[in-house]
């Protein structure tokens, strides 16, 4: 897949907005924006009846309040449920958004979208299939979000299903083969963890045409750091410091 030019913005917003407004709400992505990000990181997994939402636990107990795990529920039951009030009164009913809802959200306004495929323990090959077949759909014509996972599994799915949307890999570690993984994914970038970049594995990603990018980069130092690397794109909860560009 050739991605030359590299067609996102350089900041992405972590969640919508880091930590300034709940996570992985509407609301979040509204503050982002009017923080200058042309761009956005969030987490999708499916709900019983299988609709892409957005949501980074398997649990519901951190960001809502309720117990029990959020695939356990439908669409209609998580769409009531209360994702604001634990950051602060004033987001008190903000609701879990729907990735079309989202969706919407960056088509109007020409934002980009990182979608992490973040499933649910065991429903690692559907969601990444699900998801995959919602972006395809809900970007059809427009420019397509990108697509990364830590699971292998999910990204193949999404390989399998919608091969033309872009993927990349996420990474906490360097397990060995993590490139010929990348490479049998087919994903254009790498999403690491900030402090495993270094000259020697950048040469690496170059060697092979991938981009690097970024999380969760909040100190001013080490984003000066990675820019200097190469990298094309770095994920940050400091929207409020940094001055996208």
């Amino acid at each position: 897949m050739n991605m030359n030019p590299w067609p996102y913005p350089f900041w992405i917003a972590h969640r919508g907005a880091g930590k300034l407004a709940p996570e992985n709400t509407l609301a979040a992505f509204k503050l982002g924006a009017s923080y200058g990000y042309r761009a956005f990181e969030c987490d999708v997994k499916l709900s019983r009846d299988g609709v892409p939402f957005l949501l980074h636990d398997a649990d519901l107990q951190r960001t809502t309040g309720q117990h029990g795990i959020a695939s356990e529920r439908t669409w209609d039951e998580l769409c009531a449920l209360d994702a604001g009030s634990w950051h602060s009164p004033s987001y008190a009913g903000e609701p879990l958004p729907s990735l079309e809802t989202i969706a919407r959200f960056c088509i109007s306004g020409g934002y980009q979208l990182n979608i992490e495929i973040k499933p649910t323990p065991g429903d690692e090959t559907h969601t990444g299939k699900e998801v995959a077949l919602a972006a395809a759909r809900l970007w059809s014509g427009q420019s397509a979000p990108l697509l990364s996972s830590f699971q292998v599994p999910a990204l193949a799915a999404a390989q399998a299903h919608a091969p033309e949307l872009p993927r990349a890999l996420l990474l906490d570690k360097l397990e060995p083969g993590w490139l010929q993984t990348a490479l049998d994914l087919q994903c254009v970038a790498v999403v690491a963890r900030h402090s495993l970049f270094d000259d020697a594995m950048m040469s690496e990603l170059a060697a092979t045409n991938l981009r690097a990018l970024a999380y969760t980069v909040n100190d001013a130092d080490a984003a000066k750091r990675l820019k200097t690397l190469g990298l094309v794109g770095l994920i940050t909860d400091a929207v409020d410091r940094f001055i996208p560009d």
